[in-house]
């Protein structure tokens, strides 16, 4: 038979149990704000591409800078990929050729990302050269980069 005691105690450790799993997604939460936050200060713009049924499967954000592109996916907190490819790759969500790349964790991948040197910025790309483009929006709210040929 179950006493008193013993019910108060299983009730603390499970209100503990439950304070410290908040605890810990609370944290994860921050970790991400965090990192994306650093991403947005360094220029990097967001889409959030979405299945048929509406429902957000990734995080992409881009970077096109000087004669390379940075793209980040957040599939989750422990599955992030980065990659920096040249400025005229035709399909930056798969492209045919990197210059840098790292899978892991979000710290992780997000630090070696950041701590990529900027890449400069020839004369032609200013008067609107190679590495432009913008994302349209297509059906069930999925997005495609489309990137600039004039």
């Amino acid at each position: 038979m179950t006493s008193p005691s013993d019910l108060r105690f299983a009730e603390t450790v499970s209100l503990e149990t439950t304070e410290d799993a908040e605890a810990v997604e609370a944290a994860e939460a921050a970790e991400v704000e965090s990192a994306l936050g650093r991403l947005i200060e360094r220029g990097f713009k967001f889409v959030h591409p979405r299945n048929a049924d509406g429902e957000i499967v990734t995080i992409v954000g881009v970077r096109v800078h000087g004669t390379v592109i940075d793209v980040v996916r957040l599939d989750a907190e422990d599955e992030v990929t980065a990659m920096r490819m040249p400025a005229e790759e035709s399909d930056i969500l798969a492209p045919s050729t990197l210059l840098w790349r790292r899978d892991g964790a979000l710290r992780e991948v997000i630090d070696a990302l950041l701590e990529l040197p900027d890449a400069t910025e020839p004369q032609a790309q200013r008067r609107g050269g190679l590495g432009r483009g913008c994302w349209v929006r297509g059906n069930h709210g999925r997005a495609k980069y489309l990137r600039a040929t004039a």
